[in-house]
């Protein structure tokens, strides 16, 4: 068995194709989608439709979330230029997704943990805003009382993978269409992944048990950069060319 494992789009039609495209070239016919699918400044309309045509098993992120929740005037820039574009049957769509989802009997799928879609997994942050990652014992404490074999989440970008007690698998994919961004919450920090590539997880079970691919894709991702550009988001267009955000 082979599912392959996508999260944050972020609006990034063209990665998404990309991840898409690579999938197939693997012969693999199963998807899940951790969420976080349609906000920043690209393009989260045919993102939507894109996601929508295509079969796969997907719950809401957290700026699913404040797409759904906020009203535009107190959505944050990405979600605004997300919610401009989008028509009632995307926001009816993403509605329709849950917090989380067990997969298969062996998948469990959250976006940040179990109880939080806002909270960091396996990274944390030291109070001058480090991005490290975080201790095994909270690592495992999130994880209390889930005993699928395999757990992934997304959230923070950043492709990880880990085994828990018991040999359960922890597993991050990593972003499809956002390199690097910041944050100021609980402090300020910035995630950069330092490159621009397109990133997604395979898991697989064989002979019991299950392992990880991570993959990195390119793109054009230059076109990405040029449209975040003309649309005023320069910090985007930074990220979207380099991974990085400086």
């Amino acid at each position: 068995m082979r599912i392959a494992v996508i999260s944050d789009i972020h609006g990034n039609d063209l990665a998404l194709e990309a991840v898409l495209a690579d999938i197939d070239a693997q012969g693999i016919d199963e998807i899940v989608n951790l969420g976080d699918h349609l906000s920043g400044p690209l393009n989260a309309a045919r993102t939507a439709e894109i996601l929508i045509g295509r079969r796969t098993a997907a719950i809401r992120g957290n700026h699913d979330r404040y797409l759904l929740t906020l009203g535009p005037a107190r959505m944050g820039l990405s979600d605004r230029s997300a919610h401009d574009e989008l028509d009632e049957h995307h926001l009816h769509w993403l509605a329709a997704l849950p917090a989380t989802l067990v997969y298969r009997d062996a998948l469990f799928l959250c976006h940040g943990t179990p109880a939080s879609d806002e909270t960091y997994w396996m990274e944390a942050l030291t109070g001058d805003g480090i991005v490290h990652m975080a201790r095994r014992a909270e690592i495992e404490r999130f994880a209390d009382g889930i005993e699928h074999p395999v757990i992934l989440c997304g959230h923070t970008h950043v492709q990880r993978a880990l085994r828990l007690s018991g040999g359960r698998l922890l597993v991050n994919p990593g972003s499809v269409g956002c390199p690097a961004y910041d944050d100021d919450r609980p402090v300020a920090h910035k995630v950069e992944t330092g490159s621009p590539d397109a990133r997604y997880a395979i898991v697989e079970r064989a002979s019991g048990d299950w392992n990880v691919t991570f993959r990195c894709v390119g793109y054009d991702h230059m076109a990405a950069s040029l449209l975040a550009a003309e649309r005023g988001r320069a910090e985007w267009a930074r990220a979207l060319a380099t991974g990085f955000l400086d």
